[in-house]
């Protein structure tokens, strides 16, 4: 048996399974109904335990690791667990699946991660809901809670879960231009919907200056710029923040993603603010305000752009249906646009998956 202690001193007890480990973090919530495996695997969740309001989870089991043609994994979004905890209502050791090799308990226990089930996890979420995400640790039986649970977001998470060093990645088309994608927490589907749209990636680390860089041949050469998603605070993100910045004076195509869009906001001049319970699942809808046409996205966040603080150059593009807040900013006259949602959708819905081709167009015809 485990405990979820939450900070208000709330005690929730059930069932352990996966790693029988103590573990602290922000209690969170996802409203999707299955991709676990990807969830898990997102960086973006670094630091967090999370609650599934799907009752049942584990019953399809986790795959074995799968790479593509670009040698990126297929099956996870990253190389491990970024989660600290997780709770459900009913853990299925039983699972079911083509694809699968281990059972999710299995797997979580490999990478010493604890579990509870046997929760009543929409009880717990409605709790969440009113009072906003908070901090909590999982405790098994015979374990000390811990006196003071330290917040995740004081730290800079990115710097945990980047890339040490630039690393290329070449599609398989001739004559391809190249974009630098900032890896802030970048899901690997995000780089293969980039290479799968024929331009070559380079990747680098969260604070890399890519303006001053030498290689043999000068400075650094690329056509475009990404910055990716990831966990924590954007507003701490000060070498990202002026990466960006230079690219705006330089008139470059520049493309962001969930925490991407708040990294760009702030270059811009805007400010973010925290969330009281984000937006964690693969049925978030959000509407483009110019045309009015609705889509079916996944989320996974906990900050947002202040609408309010945008500079007049810029435009809000698109809105969350459920609360209002932005989910998509562009500039009204250069090639800069940017998304709250995860358009590359692993898991979720693939309404989006366009605007890839949208920011690749952009890239072929700047000169």
């Amino acid at each position: 048996m485990s405990q979820l202690i939450l900070a208000d001193g709330t005690r929730i007890e059930g069932k352990s399974f996966g790693a029988d480990v103590p573990s602290e973090g922000e209690v969170v919530f996802n409203t999707g109904m299955m991709g676990y495996p990807e969830s898990l695997t997102d960086p973006s969740y670094t630091g967090q335990i999370i609650v599934l309001t799907f009752p049942l989870v584990g019953n399809y089991g986790v795959p074995g690791e799968v790479r593509d043609e670009f040698d990126i994994l297929k099956t996870f979004e990253s190389d491990k667990i970024h989660i600290r905890g997780l709770i459900v209502s009913e853990y299925s050791d039983t699972y079911s699946h083509w694809n699968a090799k281990e059972s999710l308990g299995d797997w979580m226990k490999r990478n010493n991660i604890p579990g509870i089930t046997g929760v009543d996890t929409r009880a717990l979420t409605q709790k969440l809901r009113e009072h906003g995400v908070m901090l909590g640790q999982i405790v098994p039986d015979g374990k000390k809670p811990a006196k003071k649970i330290t917040d995740p977001n004081v730290n800079n998470l990115v710097a945990s879960v980047s890339i040490d060093a630039p690393r290329l990645y070449k599609c398989n088309k001739k004559g391809a231009k190249t974009i630098v994608a900032i890896d802030t927490g970048m899901k690997n589907n995000i780089l293969r919907s980039l290479l799968e749209r024929g331009v070559n990636v380079i990747r680098v680390p969260w604070n890399y200056d890519i303006w001053s860089t030498k290689g043999a041949d000068g400075t650094l050469k690329f056509d475009g710029l990404f910055i990716s998603n990831g966990p924590g605070d954007p507003s701490i993100l000060y070498e990202t923040h002026e990466v960006a910045r230079k690219a705006f004076k330089k008139k470059i195509p520049v493309f962001g993603i969930c925490l991407g869009i708040q990294v760009m906001a702030i270059a811009a001049g805007a400010k973010t603010f925290k969330l009281k319970y984000g937006h964690r699942a693969q049925n978030q809808p959000v509407m483009d305000v110019f045309t009015k046409k609705c889509y079916l996205t996944s989320q996974n966040h906990g900050f947002a752009v202040n609408e309010k603080t945008l500079p007049k150059d810029w435009e809000i593009w698109m809105i969350n249906v459920n609360d209002k807040t932005v989910e998509g900013i562009r500039h009204k006259k250069l090639p800069f646009f940017a998304v709250q949602f995860h358009p590359e959708a692993m898991p979720g819905p693939v309404d989006t998956s366009f605007l890839f081709d949208d920011f690749v167009k952009l890239v072929n015809k700047t000169k």
